[in-house]
């Protein structure tokens, strides 16, 4: 059943993303406390170390939350000139409170769209094979 489109890639990736569900089985949440992921989905097993959000969440979160969100303050001052305090009580707590609660499902979004279109760093397969070796006890040695 398509949410928005008619791509089922992209609104599985949506649905499974925003709500921070598993991208292979949509059962479990892909979380394990706010912005941590599990080690594996309870359900099926997935292992998280596919994923590699870095600082892709806190770019959407600016770009896409607190640009807008800072256009109130600017409406804000240019309407009315307010004291700097109103500020620090309407405009400090809208843009923090934005951008924290969009985060999640940014991260999420970013974690479902690797596992669902296999993606990796070109040219680094190598590096993350070695990395992922490192981790579990291996020699490292591709």
């Amino acid at each position: 059943m398509a949410i928005f489109t008619k791509n089922p890639k992209f609104d599985w990736i949506f649905r499974c993303g925003w709500k921070g569900l598993c991208p292979r089985c949509a059962k479990a949440s892909m979380f394990n406390g706010w912005l941590k992921l599990q080690k594996t989905c309870p359900e099926c097993g997935l292992n998280y170390d596919f994923a590699n959000a870095d600082d892709g969440p806190a770019f959407f979160a600016l770009c896409i939350t607190a640009f807008p969100l800072t256009f109130f303050a600017v409406w804000l001052e240019v309407a009315y000139s307010p004291p700097w305090w109103v500020h620090v009580l309407t405009s400090v707590p809208i843009l923090g409170f934005g951008c924290l609660a969009t985060l999640r499902p940014f991260k999420g979004w970013l974690v479902a769209s690797q596992y669902v279109n296999n993606a990796i760093e070109a040219g680094t397969e190598s590096l993350w094979a070695k990395l992922n070796a490192k981790d579990n006890g291996e020699s490292g040695e591709v």
